[in-house]
């Protein structure tokens, strides 16, 4: 290859990786910030610092040195997984709350770091498949309530929004039907766009927010005022992110068999390491939890390009893209119903990722089954009657009112008690088996 084409051929394979998980990265952030009912110009900031904070995680995993780094072509982002427990401070506790559980789950992490690789064999797939699988179901009704205009609009269910809505979710099971390659990768960004398109030509976009946004800012720590420390949330947010770090170790085992090379415990330290400063990063800015995004691991499989560098290349790019206000405004005027259409297969695609993970399970046991039963039932339990918990004490009730908290809980306990004795390897071989690509 012509050295001169080099720098060329890196943008554009970080822009790649950039384009794959951007429709993902910005709806963690609408998401929470609509959720907690935030101005049109906070949810701006909070679209704007996610891009930067992911692409500073980003560079933090690619830096490899004795203390942190993993130094495969991970790209980081904001966690679904954390979406409903943020939601569920931010709407008892407060905004603060919010940020002072997520810096106190990143120090956590960053402390255990060199512990966590070895509890792993607490993780089996049975644990890991479930947890996943949990997680998309919670975020179903949510993208379903979204497709029909979102809680509280005053067109909710109109045809107007379910035309939008279906028509994002259909073009992108066209674009996965007719083709492959770098077209598919970006189908949910496709749908995205052209349903704001549509959205516009229908006369359902406001460009007030676009209009008014700056062209620079500079990143504010504790924008949303200084944090607060509660001992329920901070709990909830520590299992948090110990789940994060389970479905991490995942992209790690993936990442790791595609790039031929055999991760030590000691990779694995430095790479938990690395996501916990990247968590605190997200509470001092107030941004989010991140972790690794699994669907550039199918890039990195369908470009065969297996270099650090190219994801460095992503991380500049994201922070560029932070910088930038104008960008992050330009997300807010998605109407409701598109996002909510793009929902559907994103938040579907974790279930059939924890279906597949599940597959690797031994089945024939009674005892994984009534793992996977009682755990799920449970977690959708509590994500469909969520004042099942309303009389425990409000630091026990935040634990244990969202559905993936206490599914997640629910599997680990119960895997302990069954197979506490039986299983006492660490089931690695099972989670390289398991392919990885499809997550969010």
């Amino acid at each position: 290859m012509n050295n001169q084409n080099r720098p060329f051929r890196l943008a554009s394979l970080g822009l790649q990786h950039v384009l794959a998980m951007y429709a993902g990265a910005i709806l963690v952030p609408l998401m929470v910030g609509r959720a907690l009912n935030l101005n049109a110009h906070d949810l701006s900031y909070l679209v704007a610092i996610d891009l930067l904070t992911c692409g500073l995680a980003t560079l933090l995993q690619a830096w490899t040195n004795r203390w942190f780094g993993i130094g495969l072509p991970v790209v980081l982002g904001s966690s679904f997984v954390a979406v409903t427990p943020m939601i569920a401070i931010g709407t008892q506790y407060g905004i603060s709350a919010v940020y002072g559980a997520i810096i106190a789950g990143g120090i956590f992490i960053v402390l255990a770091a060199s512990f966590l690789g070895k509890i792993i064999k607490f993780f089996p797939p049975v644990v890991t498949g479930t947890v996943v699988t949990m997680i998309g179901l919670s975020l179903v009704p949510s993208a379903v309530r979204n497709m029909a205009g979102g809680v509280g609009s005053k067109d909710f269910g109109s045809l107007s929004n379910l035309l939008l809505s279906f028509g994002v979710l259909a073009l992108i099971l066209i674009l996965n039907r007719f083709f492959s390659g770098f077209l598919r990768s970006l189908s949910v960004l496709i749908g995205i766009v052209a349903g704001t398109i549509a959205a516009v030509l229908m006369g359902k976009v406001d460009f007030t927010n676009f209009n008014e946004a700056s062209w620079l800012h500079v990143p504010t720590p504790f924008y949303f005022g200084m944090p607060t420390f509660e001992i329920g949330p901070i709990l909830t947010m520590i299992l948090v992110c110990l789940v994060i770090i389970i479905e991490s170790t995942g992209v790690f085992l993936a990442l790791g068999k595609l790039c031929d090379r055999e991760l030590t415990e000691k990779d694995f330290t430095k790479g938990y390491r690395a996501e916990g400063i990247a968590i605190v990063l997200g509470g001092l800015f107030n941004a989010f939890p991140y972790n690794t995004f699994a669907q550039n691991v199918g890039l990195v499989q369908l470009s065969k390009v297996k270099t650090k560098n190219v994801v460095v290349v992503a991380g500049f790019i994201l922070i560029l893209l932070g910088l930038v206000p104008k960008i992050a405004a330009f997300t807010t005027i998605i109407p409701t119903p598109v996002l909510g259409g793009a929902m559907v297969v994103l938040f579907g695609l974790v279930i059939s990722s924890g279906i597949k993970m599940l597959s690797a399970v031994d089945l024939s046991k009674q005892e994984n089954l009534l793992i996977i039963a009682c755990s799920l039932s449970l977690g959708l339990g509590v994500t469909v009657v969520p004042d099942l918990f309303a009389q425990l004490p409000n630091a026990l009730r935040v634990i244990v009112s969202d559905g993936v908290i206490t599914g997640s809980l629910a599997a680990i306990l119960l895997n302990l008690f069954f197979n506490a004795s039986i299983e006492r390897k660490v089931p690695s071989v099972s989670l390289e088996k398991t392919d990885y690509s499809e997550i969010k």
